[in-house]
């Protein structure tokens, strides 16, 4: 009745919204088959109602996908780098695992160009000690691709950091490394030329109160007004464009996610399903 109320009221997007706590909304935000029959065998059955922590679902979903998914670069929140001494024009392609966590996975090729896109949390200007990301005469290395230094920062009008510009070493390549630069900060990259616009949705939880069944007011008052942030301005590698309904990722850094069926041939829609690590 109350999940009823929630879709005639417009406060959910249908039975399958993946925030629902039903089948089909859990099939939606990319819950397997596999994660939930471990769930239930870990808890078993008992004669009375029982309170169990979301958090053992989330974690035999982890288990699960863990082995399952193959890993895709997508930067959520982009930052630009120009590499100042990489020819225009250039592209190389770079492989990389598609799951180190299973055997026989494979590897896919990534294009690399002069022009790449960061997650704007992996660059800090005035960084604390034992920061290993990227920084104002800093180091660090691109997944799968080259070792970049920091030698400029390009801001606007506003003092908003819009731009880096950076020298890439040919001599460190991945896998082919003869540099001898040793550097401990490895961060995700899209190239700039082939990145695919996506439109991700992040989901929380639906109610913010632990047990939903105990509480005396309006079951409304519980929810939870963050349970869906969609972003936009999202950049992912190009080799999703082959992502099918059913398909789960691990976007590397950032969680598990799953292929949304309100995706078009324009537009591709991830939902994430879980994140990487418990967040409690």
């Amino acid at each position: 009745r109350k999940l009823l109320q929630l879709l005639n009221e417009k406060l959910v997007s249908g039975w399958d919204d993946p925030r629902m706590p039903t089948i089909s909304g859990a099939r939606r935000r990319g819950y397997t088959p596999e994660a939930i029959r471990d769930f239930c065998d870990r808890i078993g059955i008992a004669k009375r109602d029982n309170l169990i922590d979301l958090s053992l679902l989330e974690f035999c979903l982890r288990e699960h996908l863990n082995k399952t998914a193959e890993r895709r670069m997508v930067v959520f929140d982009p930052l630009k780098v120009v590499i100042t001494n990489y020819e225009e024009g250039k592209t190389e392609l770079m492989p990389t695992e598609n799951n180190t966590e299973t055997e026989n996975a494979g590897v896919r090729e990534m294009p690399f160009s002069r022009e790449l896109w960061i997650e704007r949390d992996d660059f800090m200007e005035n960084p604390p000690k034992k920061y290993f990301r990227l920084s104002p005469g800093g180091m660090v290395r691109l997944k799968s691709g080259f070792i970049i230094k920091c030698d400029e920062v390009i801001k606007d009008s506003n003092g908003n950091v819009t731009e880096l510009r950076c020298t890439y070493f040919p001599e460190s390549r991945s896998g082919h490394d003869t540099s001898g630069l040793h550097v401990k900060g490895v961060i995700h990259w899209v190239s700039a030329a082939h990145a695919l616009p996506v439109e991700v949705r992040m989901y929380e939880k639906l109610f913010v109160t632990e047990d939903m069944g105990a509480i005396e007011d309006d079951f409304k008052n519980h929810l939870n007004p963050n349970s869906l942030q969609v972003l936009t301005k999202v950049y992912a590698e190009p080799s999703l464009k082959e992502a099918r309904l059913g398909d789960r990722f691990q976007f590397l850094r950032m969680g598990y996610f799953c292929l949304d069926l309100d995706s078009t041939k324009d537009k591709l829609v991830f939902n994430r399903t879980v994140t990487l690590r418990d967040s409690k």
